[in-house]
């Protein structure tokens, strides 16, 4: 079953939460990764992985470096569910 979006922003808030200490209601749609979050590389592919792991998709390695935005990682998802 598909999840919604804002279940998989839900889902991702909570992953980037445990990774880096970011509070949950801090992951928006509009937040950048890295310039908002300040999420670096090794960060973003521990969350990458888990999100993988959590959602039941594949983000292959080159697809990460277009999701640039919150968004962007949740309509990833969305559509690869």
């Amino acid at each position: 079953m598909a999840l919604s979006q804002s279940e998989v922003l839900a889902g991702l808030a909570e992953i980037v939460n445990d990774e880096t200490g970011i509070a949950a209601e801090a992951v928006q749609l509009e937040k950048s990764f890295t310039d908002d979050l300040d999420i670096d590389s090794i960060s973003m592919m521990t969350i990458v992985v888990n999100a993988e792991d959590k959602f039941g998709v594949k983000i292959p390695d080159d697809e990460v470096k277009n999701l640039i935005t919150v968004g962007d990682a949740v309509n990833y998802i969305t559509n690869a569910q």
